[in-house]
C-alpha cells in the first residue's frame, strides 16, 4: 500500500503503469458478479464418446473423458444458465480454486463442482477478474485444509480494482506474459519429443545393425540404498543442503542438513525397483525409499549410454514386485564400441542441456508472473 502527503494509506498496488494515480475501489465479488452453474447432468446422460465434451473438476482445462449429446446440450444451453465467452470458471472441489476463462467452445460443466462468475456489469474486465481470482489463497477462507469453495465464499470475497482503462492495461500485459509462458511450455514439449525421436532412431539403427549385446548383469553394478536413506523427513527448502531424491517425476523431495550417509561416488542411475522409474544423477544426494537401487556400470561401459537405452526400452512394471534382478539384469543391451557409446551419450546429453536451459527460462517466467501478480494487485 502507498501513502499520500497526509500519510493516509491508499488503496493502490505497489507497482503500476505510469499515468494511473486514482485509488482502487473495494467491493465484495458478489456485488459485481453472480455465481452460476450448469444444470445437473446425470451419469446415464454421459458417454465415453459423443458430440459435446462434459468437463468435471479433474478434466476442465485438459482432455475430457465424458461427453453428452448435441441434442441435450442445445436444450440445456437454451433453457438454463450457461457461461458467456471470457467469463471466469472456478473449480470448487478437488483441486479448489483453479480458474479458467471460458473459451466459448461448445462444452458443458459439472454442476456445483464447477461454477462461473456471471459478469453483466461494466465495472470489471473479465480478463482482469481472471487474474484476481488466480491469485486468491483459498485456504485462508475457512481452514488450511479447505476441500470446497462454497458460493458464499465467492460472493463475500473482497476485491479491489481500478478503472476500466487500467484494468485493460494490466490484463493485456499479463496476457502477453501468459502467451510467452505457453509458448515456452510448447517449446519444451517439442524438444522432449525431438530428443525422444533422436534416441529412438539411434537405438533402432543399433538394433538393425550387427551390434554385440550383453546382459544387464554383465554391464551394471547395483547398490542397495540403506546407508543413504534420510532419517529426518522434515525437509528444508535450502538448496545449499543435500537433496533427498525419489526416482519418480518429482525427483527432489526436499533438502536435508544431514551430512552423513550421503552418496557422493559420482554419476549414477537411481531406479525405483517397483515402478521402474529412473533418473540419471550427477550430484551428491540422499534418498527416502529403500526401494531405490543405485546403478553404476562396469569398466568399459558408458553409464549415460545405458541410461538412454533403458529409457528407449520403455520398461513396464509387472505388478507390485521388485524388478531389477528379475527383469533388468537378464535383459540384453546393445553394446557398440566405447567410443560409439560415448558419442551417443554426448549427443543426447546436449539435448538434455538444451531442455534444462529452456526449463530454467520457463521457471523464471513463472516466477516473474508470480511477482507481478503480487505487486500489481491488492
Amino acid at each position: 500500500m502507498a501513502t499520500n502527503k497526509t500519510d493516509k494509506v491508499l488503496n493502490v498496488p505497489t507497482l503500476r503503469f505510469p499515468g494511473f494515480t486514482e485509488e482502487w475501489q473495494k467491493s465484495a465479488l458478489g456485488d459485481i458478479c453472480t455465481v452460476q452453474m450448469c444444470k445437473r447432468i446425470f451419469a446415464h446422460q454421459t458417454s465415453e464418446v459423443g458430440d459435446v465434451p462434459f468437463y468435471k473438476i479433474g478434466t476442465i482445462g485438459g482432455i475430457p473423458d465424458s461427453y453428452i449429446s448435441k441434442e441435450l446440450f442445445d436444450e440445456y444451453r437454451c433453457k438454463y444458465n450457461y457461461p458467456q465467452q471470457g467469463e471466469v470458471m472456478i473449480t470448487c472441489a478437488g483441486t479448489v480454486g483453479k480458474a479458467i476463462p471460458f473459451d466459448g467452445a461448445d462444452s458443458y460443466f459439472q454442476d456445483s463442482n464447477i461454477v462461473w462468475l456471471s459478469n453483466p456489469t461494466d465495472k470489471i474486465n473479465n480478463k482482469f477478474l481472471y487474474y484476481i481470482i488466480s491469485r486468491v489463497d483459498w485456504s485462508r477462507l475457512n481452514s488450511t485444509t479447505i476441500t470446497r469453495i462454497y458460493n458464499d465464499d465467492l460472493r463475500k470475497l473482497g476485491i479491489s480494482y481500478p478503472n476500466r482503462t487500467e484494468q485493460k492495461k494490466i490484463a493485456d500485459f499479463l496476457s502477453l506474459l501468459d502467451d510467452r509462458i505457453a509458448l515456452q511450455s510448447k517449446l519444451i514439449e517439442d524438444l522432449k519429443k525431438l530428443k525422444s525421436a533422436i534416441r529412438a532412431n539411434i537405438f533402432q539403427r543399433l538394433k538393425n545393425a550387427p551390434t554385440h549385446t550383453k546382459s544387464g548383469a554383465e554391464l551394471l553394478l547395483y547398490e542397495q540404498p540403506t546407508k543413504y536413506i534420510v532419517e529426518d523427513y522434515e525437509y528444508s527448502s535450502d538448496k545449499t543442503q543435500t537433496p533427498v531424491l525419489t526416482a519418480n517425476k518429482s525427483l527432489i523431495l526436499g533438502y536435508t542438513s544431514e551430512n552423513f550417509g550421503v552418496y557422493d561416488k559420482g554419476n549414477c542411475i537411481i531406479l525405483d525397483d517397483f515402478t521402474l522409474d529412473m533418473k540419471f544423477i550427477t550430484f551428491p544426494f540422499k534418498v527416502k525409499s529403500s526401494a531405490i537401487k543405485i546403478l553404476t556400470t562396469k569398466c568399459g561401459v558408458n553409464l549415460r549410454f545405458i541410461f538412454e537405452q533403458l529409457q528407449w526400452m520403455g520398461l513396464t512394471p509387472l505388478g507390485h514386485n521388485r524388478h531389477y534382478i528379475s527383469m533388468v539384469e537378464p535383459m540384453q543391451f546393445y553394446c557398440p564400441s566405447i567410443e560409439v557409446q560415448r558419442n551417443i551419450a554426448q549427443l543426447l546429453d546436449k539435448a538434455d542441456d538444451k531442455l534444462r536451459n529452456e526449463l530454467q527460462l520457463l521457471e523464471l517466467l513463472i516466477k516473474q508472473k508470480s511477482f507481478l501478480l503480487s505487486a500489481m494487485f491488492i
